[in-house]
């Protein structure tokens, strides 16, 4: 049975709209948009111009440190300009931007690997590294990065991270369902980069078929020096797929304030991550597609598809059957720590898990009122947080303060306001107080 974590909320899930599905491939757009930011670290420096010409999977973009992630062309096409546009996570952000000119070749052309038994830890990494992967369940981390804990931290557990707690959210589990073979190899890489000789596959148990693809998997399959590697099944509870929450819930184990998984000897990896590293090491391709859900009421048909990065929100919903009634609200990544957009000519990138499209109906319209000091932020916050306590900080201004309160361990899940009768933003509070901070 899994240990638990404190905290949390149950909020519906709505995956039904889309787990049943097949993850489609859907069609390669006419034009792409690459911000330069779309991972956690320095921006990627460009290494084209407006008027080149480039081919899908070149690289377009370069790191500029150890943290930083490059950018690789996602079709083939001509560089029309590099200029500001919207962007997921801001209102603008410096972008290169690619125009198909109708007759070029936009399949990539994989460089399969037969036998990479022969690659030691630090080739498999540069491969990582230079493919531009980076963490796929939100954070965009550079994956190379995680993979190379400072030598006194030793690691011996990796965890995968399946539980996708997120409302509406179905793209890791259709991963998991349809591609659980290719999962299992990108762990093996995991495995053999760090030397952990133990993993865990994290599945919450409402996704039951997911748990069953992966079982069947890994039934009878040997990892890297005899690893041991099970199936996690946990209970479902928001914000469980959280790196803390996930390690407390699997292992029993503390990160401490303030601190790193890699603390209490342990990696955290999102599965369509680990894809990615089966993609960047067994076929020589760097990240140029995830998969993503389209889902919300408003869709004709939602559901899990691949997509290019750089494809513009409007055009994927334009291909994928468009909408029944317009949206109200858009918001990509799911409900609970997605971003509100204000256009549809947006980007998909690297660290987007989705797009969601809501009704008039669908949106609480209550209007905030007076904190009536009832705990239930307290009650839900997996961090042990004090919410009502750090927003007062915040509306006075006194950062100091609310950092002393602990308002830096807040990593944004918006639990304590999911759960705020008053429908206080609790969550903008956090947000704003920790930037000021």
């Amino acid at each position: 049975m899994p240990y638990s974590f404190y905290g949390g909320v149950h909020p519906p899930s709505f995956k039904s709209l889309t787990s049943d599905g097949a993850l489609k491939k859907v069609y390669v757009s006419k034009r792409v948009v690459l911000p330069l930011s779309q991972h956690t670290g320095s921006p990627a420096e460009p290494v084209v111009k407006p008027g080149d010409t480039v081919t899908v999977g070149q690289l377009i973009a370069k790191a500029t440190g150890f943290v930083s992630s490059p950018i690789h062309a996602t079709i083939s096409g001509k560089v029309t300009k590099i200029s500001y546009s919207p962007s997921p996570t801001s209102p603008r952000a410096l972008s290169i931007f690619i125009e198909s000119q109708g007759d070029e070749d936009q399949e990539f052309k994989s460089k399969e690997r037969g036998n990479i038994g022969s690659l030691s830890g630090d080739e498999l990494l540069v491969i990582i590294r230079d493919s531009g992967v980076v963490g796929l369940g939100g954070a965009a981390f550079p994956t190379h990065v995680k993979l190379s804990p400072p030598k006194n931290k030793s690691i011996d557990t990796v965890i995968l991270n399946g539980a996708e707690c997120e409302p509406y959210l179905t793209c890791d589990q259709r991963l998991m369902m349809d591609r659980p073979d290719e999962i299992l190899k990108g762990l093996e890489v995991i495995l053999k980069i760090l030397g952990a000789r133990k993993a865990y596959i994290a599945i919450e148990d409402n996704k039951l078929p997911a748990i069953y693809a992966m079982e069947k998997a890994l039934s009878g399959r040997t990892f890297h020096d005899a690893a041991a590697v099970k199936i996690s099944v946990l209970h479902t509870r928001y914000p469980q797929g959280a790196e803390k929450q996930m390690i407390k819930s699997v292992l029993n184990r503390v990160v401490p304030a303030g601190g790193l998984p890699m603390d209490v000897g342990c990696i955290v990896q999102n599965v369509g991550t680990v894809f990615a590293i089966y993609e960047a090491v067994y076929l020589s391709r760097p990240l140029i597609k995830r998969a993503i859900t389209l889902t919300g009421s408003c869709l004709n048909e939602p559901m899990n598809v691949q997509v290019r990065i750089g494809t513009i929100l409007k055009d994927i919903a334009e291909a994928t059957g468009g909408f029944k009634r317009d949206p109200k609200k858009i918001i990509m990544g799911g409900p609970m720590m997605g971003v509100a957009q204000y256009t549809m000519e947006v980007p998909i990138v690297k660290g987007t898990s989705g797009a969601l499209f809501l009704s008039k109906e669908e949106l609480c319209e209550a209007r905030e009122s007076v904190c009536i000091r009832c705990g239930k932020c307290i009650e839900a916050c997996p961090m042990g947080l004090v919410p009502t306590t750090l927003m007062y900080r915040v509306k006075k201004e006194s950062f100091a303060e609310a950092k002393d309160l602990g308002i830096m361990n807040c990593f944004e899940c918006g639990a304590c306001a999911y759960e705020c009768p008053a429908k206080i933003p609790l969550l903008d509070y956090m947000k704003y107080g920790k930037a000021k901070v």
